[in-house]
């Protein structure tokens, strides 16, 4: 049985969406490796450093919420996501899940959406759930430009588009009791990170706005420096957990105004 992050009333569980690597340098962006080697010290030979798909799974009294061969190479896919045996790990099945929020649609967060079904091919992986998106976001995925049509890629939103689970959403709101989703843009323009509270206790997932340093995916860099300032230390005062989708060694933690880890989730 997987050892979930007790927040209250609720429980957070992590889930895994996949393994793959991708380019330091597009990583952390401006800063050189001699400085960001010294807080993520491997890479290969490649300069490509480690990351996961990784979802969080949240069981409130009433609700399940999810969070959200060419290719393969490109992004060296490493071990494919296994979502649904993590899933059957808690005694749930993928028709169980009531609410999916999706911080935002690029492929990396947005695969999960859809899955191959054996003898009926592709379906909706939560078929019914709520898919929660922001309004400018899926703007953008119905309109992409030139920088954004690479990563949003059409197999993870047309049965989406055909659906009825689709809710879009604009500015702050509540999903269901205690957890809200909230615009940011700054990493996309229709970027939105999840807070989670529950008697006292919270939690921020900020999706792709939590990397220390701004990387170089961030279509909005000034707006992701000022959004992640204000939230980062808004969540430091109330002493609130931070979840982590991408990073392969913290799964969640609490850390101060340093950046020191002052507790940590080891599930």
């Amino acid at each position: 049985m997987k050892k979930g992050l007790k927040l209250g009333k609720f429980e957070l569980f992590r889930l895994n969406g996949g393994r793959f690597a991708i380019d330091g340098g597009a990583m952390f962006g401006v800063v050189p490796k001699v400085l960001w080697s010294k807080k993520y010290p491997c890479c290969d030979e490649e300069n490509r450093v480690p990351l996961i798909a990784s979802p969080i799974l949240v069981k409130t009294p009433d609700t399940l919420v999810k969070l959200d061969e060419k290719q393969k190479r490109i992004f060296r896919l490493q071990g494919d996501w296994d979502i649904l045996k993590d899933l059957g790990f808690l005694d749930i099945k993928r028709e169980d899940i009531d609410v999916v929020i999706l911080t935002h649609y690029d492929f990396d967060h947005a695969g999960g959406v859809v899955m191959m079904v054996e003898g009926a091919g592709p379906a909706l992986t939560f078929p019914n759930a709520r898919h929660i998106l922001q309004e400018t976001e899926w703007q953008d995925v119905l309109n992409p430009n030139r920088r954004s049509v690479n990563t949003y890629w059409p197999i993870n939103y047309e049965l989406l588009k055909k659906s009825g689970n689709l809710e879009l959403v604009s500015g702050e709101v509540e999903v269901v009791d205690g957890i809200k989703a909230i615009h940011t843009g700054g990493h996309t323009r229709g970027h939105q990170v999840v807070r989670m509270e529950s008697e006292g206790e919270t939690a921020l997932h900020m999706g792709d706005l939590l990397p220390l340093w701004v990387t170089a995916y961030d279509n909005f860099p000034l707006d992701a420096i000022e959004i992640k300032k204000e939230l980062e230390s808004r969540g430091i005062e109330e002493g609130s957990w931070f979840t982590f989708y991408h990073d392969p060694f913290i799964q969640a933690c609490r850390f101060d105004e340093e950046g020191n880890v002052v507790e940590e989730w080891k599930g």
